[in-house]
Formats: structure tokens, sequence, C-alpha cells
């Protein structure tokens, strides 16, 4: 069976290697810092927003080349931001995803909600290049990280006001939540074979601080879902193929969010 685990994080090392030498990190750091931007709050967002949709845009999965391969960013994220979301996650991984980097800056222009960076994150670099692009927060795998990697790229996050979603998805990946993570996200979808296991954002619930601001990611399709999620204790919820698979996302997510009621 095919690791796509493996396969993201070696693809993404080349494509950092090939970044950095055409923009040195030195070099992106002042970009950064030039900017002056203040990041918008996704922590505050999904906790303060009735609906608590992070809704994730993205064109494919390493499963699915064809959700929706012609979707448009603009419009789509926009959609989004209008129909009830709280935030939106905007994937810019090429290769297995569809994405690129620039569906975040476009995100940024068309969007007043948080915007979340979702890629195989792996080095401070892509941090910068996180901020640079107008993400407001950005997510990185425990499982994909050690903890002092996971530590030094949340220095860098916060050091441009972003803040940080660590997404896990074992028991043994909660001794690396480090204590000033801002929200923690339990992944169903096993990120070496793509398959989702629905029971991994129930059976995680009680093994997290009890004082963290908890999201749910993947495997969420009906609006009882969502509510049964929420029963528990997550505050928030990553929704992409749900929405993408359809010709109008932002309609799919506006039904998802106001289901039609049925009279008796």
């Amino acid at each position: 069976m095919e690791d796509y685990l493996t396969r993201s994080i070696q693809n993404k090392r080349a494509e950092v290697e090939a970044m950095k030498f055409a923009v040195g990190e030195s070099q992106l750091f002042d970009l950064a810092r030039r900017q002056r931007r203040t990041p918008l709050s996704l922590k505050g967002a999904v906790k303060g927003n009735y609906s608590g949709i992070i809704a994730e845009f993205k064109r494919r999965t390493p499963l699915q080349s064809h959700l929706n391969p012609q979707a448009c960013a603009s419009s789509t994220i926009k959609g989004f931001a209008l129909n009830g979301a709280s935030a939106v996650a905007v994937v810019t991984d090429t290769r297995f995803y569809g994405g690129a980097i620039t569906d975040l800056a476009t995100a940024s222009h068309v969007a007043n909600i948080p915007i979340l960076r979702v890629d195989m994150l792996i080095d401070k670099y892509q941090i910068l290049e996180s901020y640079v692009y107008g993400a407001d927060a950005v997510l990185l795998f425990a499982e994909a990280l050690a903890r002092d990697e996971i530590e030094a790229m949340m220095v860098v996050a916060h050091r441009f006001g972003m803040e940080v979603v660590l997404a896990v998805g074992s028991p043994g990946e909660i001794a690396k939540i480090p204590a000033c993570t801002d929200i923690i996200a339990v992944n169903s979808r096993n990120l070496h074979t793509q398959t989702i296991n629905r029971d991994t954002a129930y059976n995680m619930m009680s093994r997290l601080p009890a004082d963290a601001t908890k999201v749910a990611m993947s495997g969420i399709c009906s609006h009882n879902d969502l509510h049964r999620l929420r029963t528990i204790g997550y505050s928030g919820f990553i929704i992409g193929e749900t929405f993408m698979k359809k010709d109008y996302p932002a309609l799919a997510m506006h039904n998802f969010i106001n289901p039609p009621k049925i009279d008796f």
C-alpha cells in the first residue's frame, strides 16, 4: 500500500529547497517583517461563530484526482465567507491537491474571515511564506514533525501574530502538543493510507487537554455529524470534500448549515 505521508514529506522537502534557492530565508523574513500585517484570530472566529465551520478549499485529493479540478479560488472562497463559514482553510499543495500558494493570496483579498493554510508544513521557511501570502493561521501535522520542530515553527508563527492549529491523529501524538498550541485538531484521516476512521474524533476527545480549543477534521459528512461532535466538546470543524465535490461548494455549505426542516 502506498504511503502518502512519506511521499508528501519527500516531495515537500524538495519544493522547499527549491524555494529557498529562489528566495533566501533571510530575504523572506525581511519581506514578512516589512509587511506589518495583523492576522485575524482563527480561535476567536471558531468560538464566536454559530457554525464553527472552517470551509476547506481544495481541488483534488490523493485518492480523488477529480474532486473539483476547475474550482475557482476567488468565487468559492468568497462564497464560503458570505454563506456562514467561520473561517476558510486553503490547501496550497500542488502535487497531491491541485492547490497553489497564490490561492492563499487570493483568499486574503476576497474573504474577511480568518484564513488557515493547509499543506505539509515541515520547515520554518513555509511559516514565513504563509504570513507573506496572507495566512492568519497555519496547520501542522504532529505525525510529520518532532516536538522540537513543532515548537520552533510555532515560535515563528507567533512572532508574526499567526495562530497554530496542531493536528493529531493518535494518542501517541498527544505528547507532542506544546503548551502554547492555539488550537488542537483531531484528524480522523490516516495520513499514510488516506483512509478515514470516524471514531478517531470521539476516542481522542477525553485524552486532550480540557481547556484546549478543539477542532475536528476529516469525515464530517452531515449536519448530524457536526452536532454530535459539538456535543462532546469540539468548537470547530474543518470540512472540505463534503462541499468541494459539489458543483457549487458555497451553496453546499449553506445547505449543510441550514438543513431543510421536515414538516410532519
